[in-house]
């Protein structure tokens, strides 16, 4: 893992969850990307162009953020772009070769029972990059405990499980599987490959209506460091991800960080 992104929005927790990027980047030589992106809506007729003005505060915003942080000899790049939310992340991603995006659940202000704001949960749910979702006021830990839940174990994609990987040779970490049989299971969904084989210590089965319920089921027996799931068109979060904002009240393992990786076909 040698490329981190950190979008920055307006929250609260923006400098907490800055400080956890760098010291989880540190943890494997990575650099770190602070991004803010920046759009500009003009009514016909406008004659004043502000673009020059928001780029320059949103730097001099970006600086001062990074200013009060412990970099600890992370490498630290700023910068601000204008363009809409998805589209500039994919192609920053792209152009930077990032590996994940560090996101927090609020990027900007929202309402105390909000888990997963609109910000944060467009680009978890519209783009394919592997994405680290840190509860607010998190402080980095050593990930020991992972828990990975799947309704499928089928991989076609190639790379697809090297943010885990990674994770694990990192810290050593003890990684088990819950494999959650829905109404939709298919033969063959619980057929774990040589390499995902590899990497787990204990497997659970579980019989439940969707991946999410398996995982409000047994994530807390399991006492996991870190969640990992992954990003389908219907799979996990499913009845979630029809909006952008996931609350609390439904999603109530907000106390841990969550591992979204791309899809596994």
């Amino acid at each position: 893992m040698k490329n981190i992104l950190v979008p920055v929005g307006s929250s609260q927790n923006a400098q907490s969850h800055l400080q956890y990027a760098i010291d989880f980047a540190k943890a494997f030589g990575a650099k770190v990307y602070v991004v803010q992106v920046f759009n500009v809506y003009t009514k016909a007729g406008t004659m004043i162009k502000v673009d020059h003005i928001l780029e320059r505060e949103s730097r001099a915003f970006l600086n001062s953020h990074v200013e009060k942080i412990d970099t600890k000899g992370v490498e630290v790049i700023t910068r601000t772009v204008k363009g809409k939310l998805v589209e500039t992340i994919e192609l920053i991603c792209k152009n930077s070769k990032i590996d994940l995006i560090l996101l927090e659940p609020r990027i900007n202000s929202v309402k105390e029972e909000v888990y997963l704001g609109k910000t944060s949960g467009k680009i978890v749910k519209q783009t394919n990059i592997p994405a680290l979702i840190v509860p607010e006021g998190y402080k980095y830990r050593p990930i020991i405990y992972v828990l990975m839940a799947l309704k499928s174990a089928i991989i076609k994609k190639e790379n697809v499980l090297k943010p885990l990987l990674d994770i694990k040779n990192q810290f050593k970490s003890i990684v088990n599987l819950l494999l959650v049989k829905t109404p939709f299971h298919n033969e063959g969904d619980f057929d774990v490959n040589e390499e995902l084989s590899s990497i787990i210590t204990n497997t659970t089965y579980s019989e439940n209506g969707t991946t999410f319920q398996g995982v409000l089921e047994h994530y807390k027996d399991n006492d996991p460091d870190l969640l990992c799931v992954v990003r389908r068109n219907r799979g996990f979060f499913a009845k979630l991800w029809e909006k952008n904002i996931i609350l609390k009240k439904d999603f109530q393992s907000s106390t841990l960080p969550v591992l979204v990786l791309s899809g596994l076909k």
